[in-house]
């Protein structure tokens, strides 16, 4: 992102300064993620009411290929632009690196059901749940460009602009056609809409509203458009990948950690308990959004404070993001305690409600999970990426072990014990590799009074 703050730019384009504070960073970003998440559950909720079971765990079944596959090429670019306050590379690079890998997404996306044989419409239904989440994630990367110039608020409008669109287009898809892909492809429609409508709008990637009524303004307007164009240089794509894809390794056994148990599902137990497991593990999302507006909202300030060799301040804002996430998986754990059958009778239908008990183990994962979420942005704040390999994939092959031996025996309450293992082996580890990570300080600290 070397553009985006050059002194030739800076004297044409308004200053990157003008970002806005973290409380009202966090407040933007909480919103646009609480507003998002609701949507994203309105549409399982309405898909829920407007058919059956079958029909949900077919939906699940599309994520849960597509979703690996967009993680993977994605390469979790976004974080990569954030932390790199060094500006190694232009803002143009990573867009035309999104969009190449995006392109490669949809063609393994496009082959994974042929190659299972899955049918024509299990097919198509696979691709275009695809292409909605690779408009998302083109998205991203100028969601990554806001959050470095401190500007949550736009991405917050985005996605408050995107959601609820998206929830009508979907359920009145599904209502009127009674087919889930023609849901999915209101999905997708309303995505590029808001994506070319907004998100690639100058005026929207600009630290401050540019009118366009002098010179000065016409100049910066012009060079900011520059920015934002693509590039494609051959050699740079090369490095970038190099060193984001182990990001975009880990942003895969993540996204595994989460569907290698539907595999196992779907493979022993049939759809219909897909769709009633992934109704019912939805609802962790409720403290996710919380736990991933607040994590993004402190992202940069991390990465700050790890690249300033600022120990002390890195681990107290760590401990105070822990105590947090600890007090949120406790209230989700006594809520679905108390009050699971009857939440799940009155979100989705009465037959969901029978297996209130996995509810109470899901907030189980979901308190581990937070925990794991702060790990992994401090992780990646800190831009120790190679080393989040090896602990993520121990996660999935114990998730993979477990489900292969639980879920026959245990049905949906093995799948849930299987990612429980699996998440907490991978907190645990995330933790030693943070430490080891915060020892090393001292040493990035003389290298950088070396390079100065």
């Amino acid at each position: 992102m070397a553009e985006t703050c050059s002194p030739t730019v800076v004297l044409a384009a308004p200053s990157i300064s003008r970002g806005l504070s973290l409380r009202a960073n966090f407040s933007w970003t909480f919103l646009g993620n609480a507003v998002y998440s609701a949507c994203q559950w309105g549409a399982l909720v309405a898909l829920a009411k407007l058919s059956s079971p079958v029909i949900v765990g077919q939906y699940a079944l599309g994520m849960a290929i597509a979703m690996p596959v967009i993680s993977l090429t994605g390469l979790s670019i976004r974080a990569v632009i954030a932390s790199d306050v060094k500006e190694t590379y232009k803002f143009g690079e990573y867009v035309g690196f999104r969009l190449c890998s995006t392109g490669l997404a949809m063609l393994v996306i496009l082959a994974i059901p042929l190659i299972l044989h899955s049918g024509p419409l299990m097919t198509l239904l696979t691709f275009v749940i695809g292409l909605s989440l690779a408009i998302e994630s083109i998205s991203d990367v100028y969601y990554a460009r806001l959050q470095y110039i401190d500007r949550m608020d736009r991405i917050a409008k985005s996605q408050i602009l995107r959601a609820p669109l998206s929830l009508v287009a979907m359920s009145l898809g599904v209502y009127f056609t009674g087919r889930l892909s023609w849901g999915v492809a209101g999905l997708v429609l309303v995505r590029a809409a808001v994506l070319l409508g907004y998100d690639l709008r100058v005026q929207t990637q600009s630290s401050e509203l540019l009118e366009l009524n002098s010179l000065e303004s016409r100049i910066a307007f012009e060079r900011l458009k520059e920015i934002l164009r693509p590039r494609w240089e051959l050699r740079q794509m090369g490095r970038l990948l190099w060193l984001a894809l182990p990001l975009g390794i880990v942003a895969m056994l993540v996204n595994l950690n989460v569907n290698v148990p539907r595999y196992f599902i779907q493979w022993k137990l049939g759809t219909r308990e897909l769709g009633i497991y992934s109704a019912v593990a939805f609802l962790m999302s409720a403290g996710n959004l919380f736990v991933g507006a607040l994590a993004q909202a402190v992202f940069v300030r991390l990465a700050k404070l790890y690249a300033e060799g600022r120990r002390r301040a890195f681990a107290s804002l760590m401990l105070k993001l822990l105590c947090i996430g600890t007090v949120l998986g406790a209230g989700g754990i006594f809520v679905a305690w108390i009050a699971g059958a009857k939440l799940l009778a009155i979100i989705y239908r009465p037959e969901y409600a029978t297996e209130s008990r996995l509810l109470v183990w899901f907030m189980l994962v979901a308190w581990i999970g937070y925990l794991g979420q702060f790990m992994g942005y401090a992780m990646t704040s800190a831009r120790l990426f190679v080393h989040q390999i090896p602990l993520f994939a121990l996660g999935v092959l114990v998730i993979m072990a477990g489900s292969y031996w639980l879920v026959p025996r245990m049905g949906l309450e093995g799948a849930i014990l299987a990612t429980l293992a699996g998440v907490l082996i991978q907190l645990l580890a995330s933790v030693g590799v943070l430490a080891h990570g915060l020892i090393k300080i001292p040493e990035i600290r003389r290298e950088a009074a070396t390079l100065a």
